[in-house]
């Protein structure tokens, strides 16, 4: 559930930045734009939720529901901040350039890393706390146990903690307010019945699923559900050999030609055009920070304005 992560407690100085946060973040220069999704989520529930405005878009029932809102609640400046399909498209930029470079990569001369280079990526803390006992402060996946107490004990949850040569330690959080912990649980409901269903095998847990997915839940019917699990079931046949009598089942149903009616060649409300290679090369240094970067989303700068 680490998408869904709350800021549920925020001080500086000894103040409680947690009342007058709604005031901070309307009143930056730049965030009103960027993260309008974040702000409004702020304003309804009272706590600050971590996880990036586009993310947190798909994770909730309000803001992608109808196409000719979703303008409204996100920003195209960064894929991150709510464009169709953005991590697919820079990453298929990425591994596209990657592919194409890479031979010329080989022939430059090796790179050096040094202590001074160090990345931000979590993983080497945590071993250097480990192995030297010093202290690292950071957000950890953990099996939830007793830790929020509001929400499943076997969750995955993100939750604040600090590793040193004894372990990984976690403290208490407590109960989440009530209505951030509602959004939590619907979406642990989700990935449990998907969870069991993939396990398992059992198609009808999957489309459970879908229902019970808060996006899905509010664009389309049971019907159109049903129809879209079909279908996605028969596109993916290859890689899901535990629903093969579903499958069957789902191609004789398609069979019969009484599919609902789609819009043939929909590609999203806010989807952005895919770069080729020659247009990367046209911005080489953007196009290559892009292909090495880990983070692909540090960046996050607000759409141009159009002139006029």
């Amino acid at each position: 559930i680490n998408h869904q992560t709350w800021y549920i407690k925020a001080e500086w100085r000894g103040i409680d930045l947690v009342p007058r946060m709604l005031e901070l973040f309307e009143g930056h220069h730049e965030y009103p734009v960027t993260e309008k999704v974040r702000i409004d989520v702020l304003r309804r529930f009272g706590y600050y939720s971590t996880e990036s405005n586009g993310h947190l878009s798909e994770y909730v029932a309000w803001y992608r529901k109808r196409p000719e809102e979703i303008a409204r609640w996100i920003d195209t400046g960064s894929w991150i901040n709510g464009e169709t399909g953005g991590y697919l498209r820079v990453c298929t930029e990425g591994r596209n350039w990657f592919e194409t470079e890479f031979p010329q990569w080989l022939a430059e001369a090796p790179k050096s890393f040094a202590a001074s280079e160090r990345s931000g990526e979590h993983g080497s803390y945590i071993i250097e706390g480990l192995e030297t006992g010093r202290i690292y402060r950071g957000h950890f996946n953990v099996i939830n146990g007793s830790t929020i107490t509001n929400l499943p004990p076997d969750a995955v949850v993100e939750v604040p903690g600090y590793v040193d040569r004894n372990g990984l330690n976690i403290p208490r959080v407590g109960d989440l307010p009530l209505g951030c912990a509602a959004v939590c649980n619907q979406s642990i409901s989700v990935q449990r019945l998907a969870v069991h269903a993939a396990v398992t095998g059992d198609d009808r847990l999957l489309r459970q699923a879908f229902l019970m997915d808060p996006l899905v839940g509010a664009v389309c019917t049971p019907p159109e559900i049903w129809q879209m699990v079909d279908e996605m079931l028969v596109a993916g046949e290859a890689w899901l050999p535990q629903y093969a009598d579903a499958i069957a089942a789902a191609k004789a149903r398609l069979a019969q030609g009484k599919a609902i009616p789609t819009r043939t060649g929909y590609a999203g409300a806010a989807r952005l055009h895919t770069k080729t290679i020659d247009e990367m090369r046209a911005d080489r240094v953007n196009s290559q920070r892009n292909a090495e970067a880990t983070d692909k989303a540090k960046l996050r700068p607000a759409a141009a304005k159009k002139a006029g």
